[in-house]
């Protein structure tokens, strides 16, 4: 995928249509700082994906978080730093939520994340009318639009964040646990592994991400919109599915995530910007999603192929003693 993202570029960059608008710092810096909420939630995403377990709930997550934060600080006239604490709190304890429901009632993560996903899409309407809000002081809703370096700091957001979680899951007893509980559920319990506990953990982590996100969403539309956050469901769950296809492929992991966010949305832009319909766009989403999870679905299977076959292997360094042989060495010690 790196090859073909690199290519991409090149034919956009190229192409007579979109050449000086694709190349121009405006679409550029436009690209890192839109993708950044997207970037952030699909990060989210590939901590439960991890261990094995779907969470979709998590773009309704950073939805809720972005009402909570914007209503907190605009409509109740409270500091910033609640607003933002309030939403990160909302976060956790909605992940904590799901988490119960999948690591210690054992219910399906996929099913019960798209029950809350829908829960929250419908108390979001409730609680808004259906209504955007604005309102947000300009230090934090300017904040969205800095740069810092000359790269928009909701780019550098996301950076850090993939730090942090790939830290987290590549770099740590606990991270390397959890790899574990993907790879055998069962066995990881063998071995001394607290599987409950890690799957709580991460379906928590998730939310608290999703918090992030919804921080920065507010920031970034400087108010609240009910319908933002659950828009951004497919968008990430393509990246996360693309990410898989690289880097460690196979497996989701934090920087072939933030390599696919911006495949899609290069390809996106690319073709707005050489005038395609709009049914392209879905079209283009949709193709690469299903290319994604058909390209990690083989890859990872091969993987598996592949490590079963090593194990399944005999050591021929190792002599096999026939069944004479067996006698003739019983025979010989007595």
């Amino acid at each position: 995928m790196p090859v073909l993202f690199v290519l991409m570029i090149l034919f956009f960059a190229t192409y007579p249509s979109s050449q000086r608008a694709f190349t121009s710092s405006e679409n550029i810096n436009n690209i890192l700082a839109g993708q950044s909420v997207t970037g952030i939630i699909a990060l989210g995403m590939v901590i439960p994906l991890a261990g094995g377990y779907f969470d979709v709930s998590i773009a309704a997550i950073a939805g809720v978080t972005n009402v909570a934060a914007a209503s907190i600080i605009a409509e109740h006239g409270q500091p910033i730093w609640v607003g933002m604490l309030a939403a990160l709190v909302l976060g956790g304890l909605i992940g904590a939520v799901n988490g119960v429901f999948v690591a210690y009632f054992k219910l399906n993560g996929l099913i019960v994340t798209l029950g809350v996903y829908t829960v929250l899409g419908g108390l979001l309407t409730w609680y808004t009318k259906g209504a955007s809000s604005s309102g947000v002081p300009d230090s934090l809703g300017n904040w969205g639009s800095l740069e810092w370096l000359g790269i928009p700091r909701p780019f550098w957001l996301l950076i850090v964040v993939g730090l942090i979680i790939w830290y987290g899951l590549m770099h740590t007893p606990s991270g390397r646990q959890f790899e574990a509980v993907a790879s055998n559920e069962a066995a990881a319990r063998l071995v001394g592994i607290r599987v409950e506990r890690l799957v709580f953990g991460s379906f928590v982590v998730a939310g608290l991400i999703a918090g992030i996100a919804g921080i920065l969403l507010t920031s970034r539309t400087g108010g609240a919109d009910p319908t933002a956050g659950p828009s951004y469901l497919f968008p990430a769950f393509a990246a996360v599915f693309l990410g898989a296809t690289t880097i460690r492929p196979g497996k989701y992991n934090v920087w072939g995530t933030i390599v696919g966010i911006f495949f899609v949305a290069v390809g996106v832009t690319g073709f707005t910007l050489i005038g395609a319909d709009v049914w392209v766009t879905p079209v283009f989403d949709g193709a690469v999603l299903i290319a994604a999870v058909l390209i990690s679905t083989v890859v990872g299977r091969r993987r598996a192929g592949a490590a079963f076959a090593v194990v399944s292997q005999p050591d021929e360094s190792v002599p096999i003693s026939s069944e004479a042989d067996t006698r003739e060495s019983a025979g010989s010690q007595s």
